[in-house]
């Protein structure tokens, strides 16, 4: 197996593909997720219970630290204690420190998801802590997720002007039904890489889409390793996620795509979001579609 291309950072390198963690309340996905490290996917994805999982696996693997790229991602509800939940996750981990410390956006939501008033902190005062974990070493690189180019909400053009380090990483919502051009054209002249949740759509639609499939009878391969491979493409990172062995080896074994195959994937795009619907309201995570910059 080749090696797993890299994409540059603003501070270092990241894998294009990494992985993400595989259910572990299984135990089947707690097997997958020990195999799959052990075979030195990357590890990535924050979700509830994983992160033990994760440092256990790293250990047993016998494999060097530094030959994994490990991600974690601060939990929503964390922005008045973002030292406290990042000492959390190391200890879960059980290491010394993380390659990307990634944050959500504040939700204005409780507990019970009644909307509350988030005025303190803001963002801006929420990611200068994670600037001070990354000053501490304990995270190689520092990133955000959903952040839209200009919005009163959660916007990258606010949050550089206090900013001192430049997110390595923003991860959005990325398939080919919603490219999201703009925003990367924006990030590519910052200098922040792009990272894109849910990279095959979380849909069948687009598995099934004609165009994808057609293009993945072409070159023998699934259509999931299609959309994969357009991302790639790109220069997109992408986050795939699997129990199974088989669609994990997949996942990081990909086609090269040529220029018609990529312009007709790049004319599916519609705009369309799947993984972030707005609800009965109008609203995702209690914000409007326009305080998202959606």
């Amino acid at each position: 197996m080749s090696p797993i291309p890299q994409v540059e950072l603003n501070n270092g390198k990241f894998p294009v593909r990494a992985g993400g963690a595989p259910n572990p309340f299984t135990a089947e996905g707690c097997d997958a997720a020990k195999k799959w490290i052990s075979t030195a996917i990357q590890a990535h994805r924050y979700r509830p219970g994983t992160e033990k999982v994760v440092g256990e696996a790293i250990r047993e693997s016998g494999i060097p630290r530094e030959e994994f790229f490990i991600t974690t991602k601060l939990p929503f509800n964390c922005q008045d204690r973002v030292a406290e939940s990042f000492d959390l996750s190391l200890k879960n981990l059980g290491l010394d420190y993380v390659d990307l410390a990634n944050t959500w956006m504040d939700f204005p939501l409780g507990p019970d998801g009644s909307e509350i008033t988030v005025d303190s902190p803001t963002f801006n005062e929420s990611y200068a802590e994670i600037e001070k974990i990354y000053a501490s070493g304990r995270a190689k690189a520092i990133g955000v997720s959903n952040f839209s180019i200009k919005t009163d909400t959660r916007s990258l053009e606010e949050l550089l002007q206090t900013a001192t380090v430049v997110p390595a990483v923003n991860q959005i919502e990325r398939h080919p039904y919603l490219a999201q051009n703009d925003l990367i054209a924006y990030h590519k002249k910052k200098g922040i890489a792009t990272e894109a949740y849910s990279p095959g759509g979380n849909k069948n639609a687009i598995r099934e889409d004609p165009v994808i499939n057609a293009i993945s009878a072409k070159r023998g391969v699934s259509p999931t390793q299609i959309i994969l491979a357009w991302h790639l493409a790109g220069g997109i990172i992408i986050v795939p996620k699997s129990e199974n062995e088989q669609r994990q080896k997949e996942n990081i074994t990909l086609p090269a795509l040529d220029e018609e195959d990529l312009k007709r994937i790049d004319q599916l795009d519609r705009g369309e979001r799947i993984c972030n619907k707005l609800d009965k309201n109008g609203k995702i995570w209690g914000w409007t579609k326009e305080r998202m910059g959606w």
